[in-house]
């Protein structure tokens, strides 16, 4: 028995991105977020057009897209309400957002220097995509919410994610990413089984 009901989002399981950017002064800012899908070597983040990621990313037009694992909750958690826009917008102070110049060291985390794009990686991070901005699509119009396109330039992954004997194939058993699940967040499950669609060392394959 299927019931209609209207819930007020529909976030129903995707990864948590940790997307740096660089402010006007150069300075690196941090931000969380879990509006993300990915296509070949693109990914599209949704977010707020008042947001001073989205605001770098399209000045910039770069960003690193860090990945990470579960084990990083307590990081996120202190980057939570904190937002690198001085002064803070008037929708974000109702909902308890400060201003925070530093967020890697607020939220306890370590800049690494990027190869292709001039924002730091998260070094406690297992996966880093640097990243080029491609396109700004408008979503749900009227409204502050946008689509950014950007294409993944350079990947990179800790060693202990790879395949055994592989250089180029990722373990998806040894990946355990974090997912915001109705804003609460989840780890993976066990592998229930191989997939036919895409077979890793085939044609279509989807790594």
């Amino acid at each position: 028995m299927h019931k209609v009901i209207q819930p007020k989002i529909l976030y129903f399981g995707s990864s948590v991105v940790l997307i740096s950017t660089l402010n006007e002064d150069g300075t690196p800012n941090l931000a969380p977020m879990s509006s993300a899908w990915w296509l070949n070597q693109s990914c599209m983040l949704g977010m707020s057009s008042k947001s001073k990621t989205v605001q770098n990313l399209v000045r910039e037009g770069e960003c690193v897209l860090n990945l990470p694992s579960i084990d990083l909750v307590p990081a996120m958690e202190r980057l939570t309400l904190l937002t690198g826009s001085n002064p803070v917008p008037e929708t974000k102070a109702k909902r308890g957002y400060t201003y925070e110049k530093d967020k890697f060291g607020a939220a306890q985390l370590t800049p690494l220097p990027s190869e292709i794009v001039e924002a730091p990686r998260v070094l406690e991070c297992p996966v880093h995509l640097e990243a080029k901005f491609t396109k700004l699509h408008a979503f749900e119009e009227p409204g502050s919410l946008v689509a950014l396109e950007v294409r993944i330039e350079r990947v990179h992954i800790e060693d202990r994610l790879l395949m055994d004997g592989q250089t180029q194939y990722i373990d998806p058993s040894k990946w355990n990413p974090m997912i915001m699940n109705f804003c609460q967040y989840f780890g993976l499950a066990e592998q229930l089984s191989d997939s036919r669609l895409a077979p890793v060392f085939g044609p279509g394959s989807a790594q």
